[in-house]
């Protein structure tokens, strides 16, 4: 089991980046480089949270997002976007909070480190399995998600925007500080 598990870590480490943005986030880099420098996990995504503009459907598809933001943003930035998209469908503000996805050598080393990740806040965590591998899904609790934009046309005012942008980047301070707190107590 061990050779596989190590096998395994090694295959997925030296395959390209297939994220949206096709690099690491650079807020999640250094704790993701710590996991995969251990001998008893690896990392197979992640994300240090995003905002995104992307049309509202029930399922998952290409071609949804039309803007994603993996930092702060400013109101100019949010509003000139809303003004450039040019679709005739209902539109949704999004911010999705840290994601980590974990390979983990065995079920203890899983249970002990979800168990240490729920303690500084990522409560909506868990143990997955498939086959032979055990993967840690670690999930932030920072989330916003609502309609806003609809046939072209903004549903909120300014000041409804500006007081999202101001709770959306403090999302992202609470969840760049829950990867900060998982890093240090590795």
């Amino acid at each position: 089991m061990k050779n596989n598990f190590n096998q395994r870590k090694k295959a997925v480490l030296s395959k390209l980046d297939k994220s949206s943005i096709g690099k690491w986030d650079e807020k999640i880099i250094s704790l993701c480089d710590k996991l995969n420098n251990s001998e008893n996990f690896y990392t197979t995504s992640s994300c240090s949270g995003r905002i995104a503009l992307m049309i509202e459907q029930d399922k998952k598809a290409k071609n949804l997002f039309l803007k994603v933001w993996h930092n702060k943003i400013s109101f100019k930035e949010l509003k000139n976007s809303l003004i450039e998209i040019k679709i005739k469908k209902l539109i949704k503000f999004k911010f999705e909070p840290a994601i980590l996805h974990l390979a983990c050598k065995d079920l203890n080393f899983a249970s002990e480190f979800l168990e240490k990740a729920k303690h500084l806040g990522w409560k909506r965590s868990g143990i997955l399995t498939y086959k032979k591998n055990i993967i840690l899904e670690l999930n932030s609790t920072e989330k916003l998600e609502f309609p806003i934009l609809n046939n072209e046309k903004i549903l909120v005012d300014d000041l409804f925007l500006k007081l999202i942008i101001e709770l959306s980047n403090k999302k992202f301070e609470k969840t760049w500080e829950k990867i900060d707190k998982l890093k240090e107590s590795i």
